[in-house]
């Protein structure tokens, strides 16, 4: 019985071993906004950027970034999606983008494996170092994310309302129009310091387009680099329940074993 034992645990050891080493090196990173699409490729410095907007359908998106890749290698690519995801990709449509995004086939358009993420979960993921990390992007509207302990917890935390408003609609591009920059600084510091309070972080990062707007970040919080969600999504590849969208369907994530309850 020791000897089967062993033998079973040895294939398992050479099938996560191939597992690894067939993972792809030269990744495209994308990432959608309701402005801009940007993208970097694996060993690029510099982003490449199109415009978005109400008439951007994917089909339209995977045209554009194709030319914007032109030169570059890649073997697979990452998506940072601004709306829901699951596990077939896009399972809602956006807010601010042309139609069409739930169930179509990146894959199949690329012609290279896909991983698709929600666009704020891709920046946390490039901007976490550990411990328990809440994201804010403060871009279109509010995305959201919380990390606690390498778990990945997509928020949508613009969807609660502040004074019949959303914090989403007040924090976002229109907000800032509507409020001017110092208020929208002074609500940005008012929101944060709420949103510490209840998820007790041990640090906060905002990122997004409009982080810029901020003269300094407000308390307990940092600034993310505009290059951090392209480091989440050439790390999306090192994680093992993410769901790989390929020609001929969907692969099978890694099933994660069961563990005990914890707190973290």
């Amino acid at each position: 019985m020791a000897r089967v034992a062993k033998k079973t645990k040895f294939a398992i050891d050479k099938k996560t071993e191939a597992a690894k080493e067939a993972l792809p090196t030269k990744i495209l990173a994308i990432d959608i906004g309701g402005t801009k699409v940007k993208a970097l490729a694996t060993d690029q410095t510099e982003p490449r950027k199109m415009s978005s907007g109400k008439r951007l359908t994917p089909s339209r998106m995977v045209e554009g970034v194709k030319e914007l890749a032109d030169g570059w290698e890649y073997e697979a690519v990452s998506i940072g999606y601004p709306g829901q995801v699951g596990g077939h990709g896009p399972r809602a449509e956006p807010g601010n983008l042309g139609p069409g995004w739930v169930g179509f086939n990146f894959a199949a358009a690329f012609e290279r494996p896909v991983r698709v993420i929600n666009d704020a979960a891709m920046q946390a993921l490039g901007s976490y170092e550990g411990g328990r990390m809440l994201f804010l992007g403060l871009g279109t509207g509010l995305g959201s994310t919380l990390i606690a302990e390498s778990v990945i917890v997509p928020l949508e935390l613009g969807s609660l309302v502040y004074n019949s408003e959303t914090i989403g609609h007040l924090l976002g591009r229109n907000g800032l129009k509507k409020l001017g920059k110092n208020a929208w600084r002074a609500f940005v510091n008012e929101i944060v310091a709420s949103l510490n309070s209840a998820f007790v972080p041990d640090y906060i990062v905002i990122g997004g387009g409009n982080a810029k707007t901020l003269k300094e970040p407000p308390s307990g919080a940092r600034l993310g680099h505009n290059l951090t969600a392209f480091r989440g999504g050439f790390r999306l590849w090192n994680l093992s329940d993410i769901p790989t969208l390929s020609v001929s369907g969907n692969e099978p994530s890694t099933v994660r074993p069961v563990q005990e309850w914890r707190v973290i």
